[in-house]
């Protein structure tokens, strides 16, 4: 199986947080997310993988 690299704009989930954000920015080693209603962005510094289909439901569309 190939390693996920994410891109901005993509819908994932933090496993380190256990939250599903959108991408909006990588900077160093780190991933920027923004939850995907709006709202405070936060640097993921663990693994990142796509949303599944029952985690998206919650998440508005924009």
């Amino acid at each position: 199986m190939s390693e996920y690299t994410p891109h901005t704009g993509d819908l994932v989930f933090d496993e380190a947080t256990e939250r599903v954000g959108r991408i909006v920015d990588h900077i160093g080693p780190h991933w920027q997310l923004r939850p995907p209603g709006g709202g405070r962005e936060w640097d993921a510094h663990g693994p990142l993988r796509p949303a599944t289909s029952a985690e998206r439901p919650s998440c508005p569309t924009a």
